[in-house]
């Protein structure tokens, strides 16, 4: 990989061996080789041409949430996408919000609670943005993506843009065609979603209900959000609670005694540490109720076999 050839492809920076600590909600991991931000739509497409140019492998950062960077680091470039300008086109009572991926998913639905645009409120604790948030059909409170989508637009495995309607999606819990190995080469770079004309104050208290409620559940520690999926039936926080490892620690990382399916990182946690704890937590569940937890975050970067 050649870092200045990038960065003269791109036209912005390209910062050589960039701890990736810096940049995701559990701070810690080793570094990347090569990391650009993308301030802007063009410089996201840029990016991602130039790295398929050289052949290097690329990684789309959104918040740094849901995911777990190896400790020996992330080959290849990082492409922090922080473009985020959005527009809304009003219909009566009815409004279509275009936001590019980098977009913040709690500013958007704390900017639209405001104007009075409902649809967005179970996003105002969802540290994610729009691009993660469609690839991961991210949601809480009984809502996600795919109730709000209506069209993404992505640059695909050949450079060209194209739009992919949500019955194309292949929507499922926290999961889309473009999750995992199905269609990597494909990029979010925006969505259309839709929203709902409601009074402000409505919208607004449900919002305040929904941090309320995540203030009093979920741990303030660094941690990914939730580790696991919730199996069908039941909850991930309940076996893992069941299973008596609640405070369970293993160097810098513990299982929150907030909320079980929170991970957090005390202070000195390393990727390992918290690799360890859900391995643990995996092993006991499958041995008390013989259920298998199945990761919600994803794991980035070398790790060992």
């Amino acid at each position: 990989m050649d870092a200045p050839t990038l960065a003269d492809s791109i036209g912005v920076p390209v910062r050589a061996n960039e701890p990736m600590a810096r940049h995701n909600s559990w701070r810690v991991g080793g570094p990347a080789d090569a990391f650009v931000v993308a301030k802007t739509l063009d410089v996201f497409r840029r990016a991602v041409l130039a790295a398929r140019a050289q052949r290097t492998p690329y990684l789309i950062l959104g918040r740094g949430t849901n995911m777990l960077v190896a400790d020996a680091g992330v080959r290849g470039l990082v492409i922090a996408a922080e473009c985020d300008e959005y527009m809304l086109r009003e219909h009566g009572d009815t409004a279509t919000l275009s936001a590019e991926a980098g977009s913040s998913l709690p500013l958007l639905a704390n900017t639209l609670a405001r104007r009075g645009w409902a649809g967005l409120e179970w996003a105002v604790g969802v540290p994610s943005a729009v691009g993660s948030a469609v690839v991961n059909n991210s949601g809480a409170h009984g809502s996600s993506m795919a109730d709000v989508l209506r069209r993404a637009t992505v640059l695909d495995e050949h450079g060209e843009e194209r739009v992919v309607e949500l019955a194309d999606m292949q929507y499922a819990y926290r999961h889309s065609r473009f999750k995992g190995q199905h269609e990597r080469g494909v990029v979010v770079l925006a969505a259309e979603i839709l929203l709902k004309r409601e009074a402000p104050e409505a919208v607004i208290a449900r919002l305040r209900r929904y941090n309320e409620h995540r203030r009093a559940t979920q741990p303030s520690d660094p941690s990914a959000g939730s580790v696991f999926q919730n199996p069908p039936g039941d909850f991930a926080g309940r076996l893992i609670d069941a299973a008596g490892l609640k405070g369970t620690q293993i160097g810098g990382a513990m299982i929150s005694p907030v909320h079980a399916n929170f991970f957090v990182n005390t202070g000195a946690a390393t990727a390992g540490d918290l690799l360890a704890l859900i391995r643990l937590a995996q092993a006991s569940v499958k041995e008390k109720f013989h259920i298998e937890l199945q990761p919600e975050v994803e794991f980035i970067g070398e790790w060992d076999a």
